[in-house]
């Protein structure tokens, strides 16, 4: 989650109105700073949860593995004031994800023990983390709704699309065998989807990345899916 609270919603005013209190609240359960070299973890998942991570800036990633070694990666973000761990922090459970470092960066570790002593005296700034985690909920089960009832090449136009028209939080990976556990799947199939894509003349490569070719056409790929 966030500090700055979401622009909308139903406490979005109330939130503002209360932000820099919130912020300097959390600000005094911060202990020591720690740097992070790029492929540190923040968190790593199965671990005990020690501390909550606030990150000022800098680009993290976030995967899950399963038992059997496949890896889903949820994507990468450009940290501004950034928390990681509150979930674990509010289930008493260990990291379900991991969050890496993708470029050094400074973060600031906050005491558990202080964070659930403010939010036993000042129960109110319990709103910021509920109407955060709602979001953030809403947002995650919308990918994962993605990824499991759709194929992987109407998953990759839609993504692009997506991004297209509105500004996204979770940006893509810089590796296509990234990209494709992003998506879900082996680097094989994701490069097969691609093809498919291209040969369609809906999308081209230029580097590692996707640029979409002719947007109406990947629209109504995505429309008659």
């Amino acid at each position: 989650m966030q500090l700055q609270p979401y622009s909308t919603g139903r406490f979005s005013a109330h939130l503002k109105q209360s932000h820099q209190a919130f912020c300097d609240a959390m600000l005094e359960c911060c202990g020591q700073s720690q740097l992070l070299q790029a492929g540190e973890d923040l968190l790593s998942q199965w671990r005990e949860l020690t501390h909550m991570c606030l990150v000022p800036e800098g680009r993290v990633s976030m995967n899950i593995c399963a038992v059997n070694g496949r890896r889903f990666q949820l994507g990468e973000l450009d940290c501004d004031w950034h928390l990681f761990g509150e979930m674990e922090f509010f289930t008493a459970t260990s990291c379900q994800w991991s969050v890496v470092a993708e470029e050094p960066m400074e973060i600031r570790r906050l005491c558990l023990k202080k964070v659930r002593q403010m939010l036993l005296q000042q129960p109110e700034f319990t709103l910021f983390f509920a109407s955060a985690l709602a979001w953030d909920y809403q947002d995650s089960l919308d990918i994962y709704t993605n990824r499991l009832l759709h194929p992987i090449s109407y998953n990759i136009a839609f993504d692009l699309l997506r991004r297209q028209h509105e500004e996204v939080m979770l940006g893509s990976c810089g590796s296509p065998d990234q990209e494709a556990e992003r998506f879900g799947t082996s680097g094989r199939v994701y490069r097969r989807a691609v093809k498919e894509l291209i040969d369609k003349g809906l999308v081209i490569k230029q580097g590692a990345l996707l640029k979409i070719a002719n947007l109406q056409a990947l629209q109504d790929f995505v429309d008659k899916a």
